[in-house]
């Protein structure tokens, strides 16, 4: 059978375990809540430049419209 000395140390050894994992499980969900912030700034990130393509290609499209017209004018 246990002693008192072997069950307070068990218990302690468990104690200090259980801080351990709750330290990581902070660690882990504050690095989870870092990621998903990352990645929602690069999606946003992403959106503006696909918009900000889709705007050049608009302009360039125009100017060649224009030019074709310019040179059938001639």
């Amino acid at each position: 059978m246990n002693s008192p000395d072997d069950s307070l140390a068990l218990l302690q050894n468990l104690a200090t375990r259980v801080e351990r994992l709750l330290e990581v499980t902070r660690r882990l969900s504050e690095e989870n809540r870092s990621l998903r912030q990352g990645q929602e700034n690069l999606v946003n990130e992403r959106a503006q430049l696909l918009s900000k393509n889709e705007l050049a290609r608009s302009r360039v499209e125009a100017m060649i419209s224009r030019l074709k017209s310019l040179e059938s004018s001639s």
